[in-house]
């Protein structure tokens, strides 16, 4: 009977999982909508170009960050098909960096590669942005499953730590961006520092275990 019940339970849970997908990527939709409305309706502030710039950046942070919390709310709640939002999560991500480095490339400097050269040597938060957004490339190519088997498991896996290293960019160019308010770029810092200190913990004890998997094995062949 509690089998059967626990079967019960992972298919409802399926269910639901496979019924939610549709309303997380319409969620996921409500920024950029929200964001477009204000533009066609003039209800943007006396520097819009700001506005969509920085708009596109922090949710871009946001949806990295979310991308990064679902092991974490997997082991912490046991809900294991939450790992099913997780490149849906990565992908917007993705898309809100290339409007924000659009925005960047095409409505604020109109293409002007010298400039935009320029800014490279003078302002360090552009190259935090760009490490941020370059990393996350080869993120979104192989996030499929075909580029699962071709890596393979394992180097899949660890081209994808790299979210970490692109996350801490994008904190970084938050920081240096807004200079002076840096409260919310400490706080979604903090956020990651606590998301990676759980990965490190998680991984530890497996490290562990095979360290003494290891020993024993020597000691059984002495």
């Amino acid at each position: 009977m509690p089998t059967r019940l626990l079967s019960c339970m992972r298919e409802w849970i399926f269910v639901k999982t496979t019924e939610l997908k549709p309303v997380v990527f319409l969620a996921c939709l409500i920024p950029m909508s929200l964001l477009t409305w204000a533009a066609v309706n003039g209800k943007l502030s006396a520097n819009p170009l700001e506005d969509i710039r920085d708009t596109t950046g922090i949710w871009t942070l946001r949806f990295l960050i979310l991308t990064l919390s679902i092991t974490p709310l997997r082991k912490i709640t046991g809900w294991h098909n939450i790992t099913r939002f997780r490149r849906m999560l990565g992908l917007f991500a993705f898309f809100h960096a290339v409007l924000h480095f659009v925005t960047y490339v095409w409505l604020d400097q109109f293409f002007a590669f010298d400039e935009i050269v320029k800014d490279l040597t003078k302002r360090r938060f552009i190259i935090a942005g760009y490490i941020s957004f370059v990393l996350l490339i080869p993120l979104a190519v192989t996030s499929t499953r075909k580029w699962i088997r071709r890596l393979g498991g394992k180097r899949w896996q660890m081209l994808h730590r790299l979210i970490y290293v692109s996350a801490a960019a994008g904190v970084v160019h938050y920081f240096w961006r807004v200079k002076l308010d840096v409260q919310r770029p400490i706080l979604y810092g903090t956020v990651l520092l606590l998301l990676l200190a759980f990965r490190l913990v998680r991984l530890r004890p497996v490290h562990v275990h095979r360290k003494l998997t290891s020993n024993q094995v020597q000691q059984t062949r002495l």
